[in-house]
């Protein structure tokens, strides 16, 4: 069935946010001609009324997230429907503020522009890793967003936004097992329009807005539309006297359309994206012992979390750059539709920035990366008169990312590292000099000023799927839908690096062994772990003991100071770098029309994503391959295969160089209602992630490891009420009760039963709004008011460094967050196209953490992400 959208139910596309919770399946872009009558504006009655329409029809809004054009009500999918009208009253920029109107969505930014994360239901991961897929798929106009900094720039031109919950796999040819946001922006028009905008506000934010769209011949169509976004930070580097947390970026895109026949059309997309940006503004929970050794070397550190000042020895640099092009072809024949998108696209992102998070110059790394993805996405979908339907499609996937990554150890650091010894060893006379003359060290090598790590990745992705469904719809009302997904993914990957860190290059055991025997004239001289087997084992064993005992060996002191020791290199003889994934995943499900009014449905679905690669200095191979020996000794080491090839180096252990895949399954049932002037929908859901990709900071790196299983059961509702013409509520919640079934090996010990940090129990989102219409003038004041909220929540299940873990905890103390944000505006909208209006994001100045973090070298200290402070101004719009 076909879905003509009438004047009223244009309208109300336009009114505001509508939510809706059902199993989520990818949206696509309108067809043209249909975007064209749903992005009209300006004529419209906002409240979803139109002059001889029935009420009953009013609260009517067109998705297409199951790649068919439908009514929001008929739809049995979970999605979460953000109109271009909410986008602009609400003054959403970009997809961190979506949360705002989405409760089951949540995006925060870390540590730079480029890093964020998006998590729906609870699940989420992908930020500040290239080697990870996101679990929450991104997707403009089509096209798959392969990694979060490719789509945080301003959204232009968007007719509306998707959010789709569950996992995706049978009309979507590239996974996602947590969700996708799909983006839909407006096609080009054969009448001649468009728009200016034009906002300030406080911290001297300054926005500009505009596009241009019409006719270039009979069946040639074209847009241009473009943004630039500029702000003061709202945070300031104190010593430095310069701003932090700023916004400085632009926007360019160009489209043709062409409509050489009745039956076909051609859209052709290019855009240009551009951040350059001083991010983000971090400070610190809780200063730790090593903070007197910042202050001793003349450093200083943020101690008032939300004053937003903050203590750097440099400037962070932040650039992102993303462009590409996309073709998308849809033929119509008889009672068919064949649609194909093209895509090709560029990442480039430079990260420079200070990480120990001190204006003491100790510690600042440098990331340069590149990613290259190629897509191409074709299906063929029926529109039949009789009881079957069917959509069949194919997606393929390339991708190549390449990495270099850089630490570098700054001026302050001997001294800083020099004071903290002394505390540790209750030694005020203690000198690196002694140990580099004990150890044959060259003198002023260990942390001298200079190179400290250097590491080149490179990661090569290929994958397809061939994905459909099949719908039998025996009576009127009653339909059954079946799906299947065959995804097969190849990875390679590879890891070359350099320890420049001279005390990190030597094993402490094994330098005492070395030492004992060189002293012992009765002994053979042991350097490797060759000569030390070749010893007598009683004398192994009384080597062994002294090496590895504090009382006997003072050596081991030193290893709180190795933070950057060598790394294995791969490919290597026992690692080939790479992964093979394949999985069929599937969807079984039945819907009934049981009124015009009354929908339910209920389905099962899997979704899958696969392994992700842990693309940073981290990367360590898993046990198995290796078994490290007691103090991470190299001569002490049991029989391994890296050890019995050779491939053995100074303090090599085991970690992730890779995450298995993710694989979900998620049971659902779900109720739609739309009466006069009320709509609602209900979903009641259980998801599960079996393997789900946990990636955590640890204090000197990240561990990428699979949590063994992770669950939701929950409920979404929403509803839009219009009790009046003109007055428009929504009410939109989602209750989430989350659990780790299986997490033993996670950075803070055995997670096995606990709720999942940073999953909120219960999320609101609600909005009034109310259109004053002068008469029959056409002109308008609109005004709405927005609530979201969180509940309060643990941010994470402890720090490895500050806690230490579960049951045997260093320190008890666990942050948390609540959310309470209001936002408003006020809009006076003439007949003529001109608007004017007032607006105002976190109206209320609420406070929260948004993350924290070990910090960084500092044992004890806690930094975090503090939330932005209340944003305010003017916009002026014209719309010709």
């Amino acid at each position: 069935m076909r879905f003509a959208a009438t004047p009223a139910a244009r309208a109300l596309l336009l009114a505001g946010v509508a939510v809706t919770p059902v199993t989520a399946l990818q949206a696509q872009a309108q067809q043209p001609e249909q975007q064209s009558q749903s992005s009209e504006n300006t004529d419209g009655d906002d409240d979803g009324f139109s002059a001889g329409e029935d009420e009953s029809t009013a609260n009517v809004i067109v998705v297409t997230a199951t790649k068919r054009e439908q009514t929001l009500q008929e739809t049995p999918v979970s999605v979460s429907v953000t109109t271009a009208e909410t986008l602009e009253n609400a003054q959403i920029r970009d997809v961190l503020d979506l949360q705002t109107v989405t409760p089951s969505l949540r995006v925060s930014q870390l540590q730079n522009s480029s890093s964020s994360t998006f998590i729906i239901r609870g699940f989420g991961n992908g930020d500040n890793n290239f080697g990870i897929e996101p679990s929450v798929g991104v997707f403009i106009d089509g096209v798959f967003r392969s990694r979060s900094a490719s789509s945080l720039n301003d959204l232009a031109n968007v007719q509306r936004i998707e959010v789709l919950n569950g996992p995706q796999s049978t009309l979507f040819g590239k996974n996602a097992s947590a969700g996708v946001i799909s983006v839909i922006t407006r096609a080009p028009q054969f009448e001649f329009g468009g728009s200016v905008e034009a906002t300030y506000g406080n911290y001297n934010a300054f926005t500009l807005r505009g596009d241009v769209t019409g006719p270039l011949t009979e069946n040639i169509a074209f847009s241009l539309d473009g943004s630039f976004n500029r702000r003061d930070g709202y945070g300031q580097i104190v010593n430095l006297d310069r701003d932090i947390s700023d916004r400085n970026r632009w926007t360019a895109r160009g489209q043709l359309l062409f409509e050489p026949t009745e039956d076909l059309t051609i859209r052709l997309i290019g855009d240009y994206q551009r951040i350059d940006e001083i991010c983000c503004v971090v400070s610190t929970l809780v200063a730790g012992p090593t903070a007197a050794a910042v202050f001793g070397v003349g450093g200083a550190l943020s101690t008032d979390f939300f004053s937003y000042d903050t203590f750097l020895n440099k400037e962070p640099i932040n650039e992102v750059d993303s462009y590409g092009g996309s073709a998308q072809v849809d033929w119509d024949f008889g009672s068919l539709s064949f649609t194909s998108i093209t895509a090709y696209r560029e990442l480039k992102n430079l990260a420079d920035q200070d990480v120990d998070f001190t204006s003491a110059d100790i510690i600042n790394e440098i990331r340069d990366q590149k990613v290259e993805t190629f897509t191409q996405e074709v299906r063929l979908t029926s529109d039949f008169d009789g009881p079957v339907n069917f959509l069949l499609g194919g997606f393929y996937f390339n991708e190549s990312v390449t990495q270099e990554s850089f630490l570098n150890t700054g001026t302050a650091s001997r001294n800083f590292f020099t004071l903290l010894a002394r505390a540790a060893t209750l030694n005020p006379a203690f000198t690196f000099n002694q140990v580099e003359a004990g150890l044959g060290l060259p003198q002023n090598s260990i942390f001298s000023s200079g190179p400290l790590t250097a590491e080149n990745f490179t990661l090569d992705n290929e994958s397809y799927s061939i994905f459909g469904t099949v719908d039998f719809e025996p009576i009127d009302g009653l339909v059954f839908t079946g799906g299947i997904n065959y995804t097969d993914d190849r990875k390679d990957f590879a890891l070359a690096s350099q320890s420049f860190d001279e005390l990190g290059n030597l094993n402490l055991v094994d330098a005492f062994i070395t030492g004992a025997t060189l002293a012992n004239p009765g002994l053979p001289d042991v350097f490797t772990r060759a000569q030390f087997l070749a010893l007598p084992a009683p004398v192994q064993a009384q080597l062994a003991a002294a090496a590895t005992n504090p009382a006997t060996n003072p050596l081991l002191g030193l290893s709180a100071f190795q933070f950057q020791p060598p790394f294995l290199n791969l490919p290597n003889a026992v690692e080939d770098g790479q992964t093979r994934d394949d999985n069929f995943s599937y969807l079984a499900r039945v819907a009934y029309e049981f009124s015009p009014n009354l929908n339910a449905y209920f389905s099962y679905a899997t979704g899958f994503k696969a392994s992700s690669i842990n693309l940073s200095r981290d990367s360590r191979p898993v046990f198995g391959d290796f078994i490290p020996g007691p103090g991470r000794s190299s001569f002490l080491a049991p029989s391994s295969p890296i050890t019995d090839a050779g491939l053995g180096i100074a303090n090599l252990t085991t970690g992730s160089r890779f995450a298995g895949p993710e694989e979900a399954t998620v049971y659902e049932l779900g109720l739609k209602g739309s009466f006069p002037g009320f709509d609602f929908t209900l979903a009641l859901f259980d998801q599960t992630i079996e393997g789900f990709q946990s990636f955590l900071f640890t204090g000197t790196g990240f561990q990428l490891a699979n949590a063994g299983e992770q669950s939701v059961k929950g409920f979404e509702f929403s509803s839009t009420i219009t009790p009046t013409r003109g007055l428009v509520f929504t009410f939109a919640t989602t209750y989430l009760d989350a659990i780790y079934d299986s997490f033993t090996d996670s950075p803070v010990g055995d997670l096995t039963g606990l709720r999942p940090g940073g999953v909120p129990e219960i999320s609101i989102s609600t909005s009034a709004t109310y259109t004053h219409e002068f008469g029959d003038s056409g002109n308008r004041l609109i005004t709405r008011l927005d609530y979201s909220h969180e509940s309060n929540v643990a941010i994470n299940n402890g720090l490895p460094t500050f806690n230490g873990p579960v049951g045997a905890r260093r320190d008890p103390r666990i942050f948390d967050r609540e959310v309470n944000l209001v936002n408003a505006s006020i809009t006076l909208a003439l007949d003529n196209g001109f608007e004017i209006g007032a607006f105002a994001r976190n109206l209320f100045d609420d406070e929260y953490i948004i993350t924290v973090f070990d910090g960084v070298a500092q044992a004890g200290t806690v930094s975090g992400y503090p939330s932005a402070p209340r944003t305010y101004g003017a916009v002026a719009r014209f719309r010709f």
